[in-house]
């Protein structure tokens, strides 16, 4: 794997650039790597890259790993892997480590010589058994997801299954997931004492997108948004708007064009509100939710019903158009306002 990672590296070094590798062979004890990659420049200069080679490896790993790495004598440390997710990637930077895996994601940052590579392969691990089982998709992992970023004071798992109504064994397995990712941190009993919501987040809508929240109907308005959310307000129906409709006012970056309204009946929010089923030119997306837990947290907005903060930022970093540049002006507002949003 090693010597395949260094074919990977050469076949991006400029002209005149070589590499040698030296193995380092039954190495045991934590301050030894597994190779060392000599690079050199035209005019002679050189670094040692130290390479520490993982079959796999996820973001809490990376943690252990830059302790273990920062023992050993070179001007740089270096991840080798068959494939390293973006998550791990991103990880690996902000740890002051370079990475090869053998799809093709590169970083190489040298001081001395000066050299800088970065090069992407694939964003989804081509061994489809070497996948993670789990994931944050679906009903009950929104929930344990949801509680976590919501709530300023962590939970613990029993906590946990009771606010969500998920089952504690469950619940155990997802927090054990987070804890991997490194979305959340754990004392050394277990019980979470941090967690990551802006990471836990994007990780959340990667995993469990604003189309898989439930049944979409895609819907036409003729006379207007401003029509819809006036006969929104006095409906009566079971509801809640997200995406731009939520964030208005608190991070507008641009004009609705999508409404995206949750109901629990479709047919019964078409009569309702006089919309018409289209697929072209639509304006209103209607959703019937997987699970009713998108309604929890509930606020009132500019007279309509809308979705806790939370919930619009996932649902916006996967909505259409502008939805992601608005989850990220969202997102930002959270980070400077925890207080107004967290309970």
């Amino acid at each position: 794997m090693i010597r395949d990672a260094q074919e990977v590296l050469r076949a991006r070094l400029p002209d005149g650039w070589r590499t040698d590798l030296d193995m380092v062979y039954g190495a045991c004890d934590d301050k030894r790597a597994d190779a060392r990659l000599r690079v050199s420049g035209p005019d002679g200069r050189s670094a040692c890259l130290v390479i520490h080679s993982k079959r796999a490896l996820q973001p809490r790993g990376v943690l252990v790993l830059r302790a273990h790495l920062q023992h050993l004598a070179a001007d740089n440390s270096m991840v080798v892997a068959p494939y390293l997710s973006p998550s791990v990637r991103e990880r690996l930077v902000e740890a002051g480590l370079g990475f090869i895996d053998l799809t093709g994601n590169v970083r190489v940052a040298l001081s001395r010589p000066g050299l800088f590579i970065e090069a992407s392969g694939a964003d989804v691990n081509p061994d489809r058994s070497a996948r993670p089982s789990r994931s944050l998709r679906g009903g009950k992992a929104g929930r344990i997801v949801r509680a976590l970023i919501d709530r300023e004071e962590p939970l613990g798992v029993r906590a946990l299954a009771v606010i969500t109504g998920v089952n504690p064994g469950y619940v155990s397995r997802i927090v054990a997931l987070l804890d991997d990712q490194a979305l959340i941190e754990r004392s050394g009993r277990g019980r979470i004492v941090s967690v990551d919501w802006p990471r836990l987040l994007e990780r959340w809508s990667q995993d469990a997108p604003l189309s898989s929240r439930g049944t979409q109907t895609m819907c036409l308005e003729p006379r207007g948004l401003a029509a819809l959310t006036s006969r929104l307000g006095v409906s009566g129906l079971h509801y809640a708007v997200t995406g731009t409709l939520t964030v208005s006012e608190i991070a507008p970056v641009a004009a609705a064009h999508l409404a995206v309204v949750y109901v629990d009946d479709v047919h019964a929010a078409v009569s309702a509100l006089g919309l018409r089923i289209a697929e072209r030119g639509a304006n209103v997306m209607l959703i019937e939710p997987e699970d009713e837990w998108v309604f929890e947290g509930r606020t009132l907005r500019k007279g309509l019903s809308a979705v806790a903060v939370s919930q619009a930022a996932a649902d916006l970093l996967t909505s259409p158009g502008r939805g992601p540049a608005e989850a990220e002006a969202l997102i930002a507002w959270m980070r400077d306002n925890e207080r107004a949003w967290r309970g």
